[in-house]
């Protein structure tokens, strides 16, 4: 198997967690009220704008996954694992109550 290979299998799967992100924040979209969304959103940026405060080059770090070859398929697969595992320990919990649990576990131990 040649370089050039093993780089287009990783970007390959690297396109195949986009799509797979896309696709469950499509059926996120449709499964959810829009003013429930409307005030999770509202929550989300609060919490974002102060993780970006703490964290500034998030974006570029995640641009850059998607360039480099399988980083980003282990990063979704990694994300996977640990909703996985929120979910089996709350019972009940929503995409959105692992985003919050997300945000402010990272704010707050990058603050520590």
């Amino acid at each position: 198997m040649s370089y050039f290979d093993v780089f287009s299998l990783g970007w390959n799967l690297n396109a195949l967690t986009f799509v797979i992100n896309f696709l469950v924040a499509i059926s996120i979209l449709k499964s959810t009220n829009q003013a429930d969304m409307y005030k999770e959103s509202q929550v989300l940026n609060d919490l974002k704008e102060e993780y970006e405060k703490v964290y500034p080059n998030r974006k570029y770090e995640t641009m850059i996954s998607y360039i480099i070859p399988f980083t980003a398929m282990f990063r979704t697969i990694y994300r996977m694992i640990e909703m996985r595992m929120f979910f089996n320990k709350n019972k009940n919990a929503k995409i959105f109550d692992f985003m919050v649990y997300k945000y402010q576990a990272d704010i707050n131990r990058i603050k520590n």
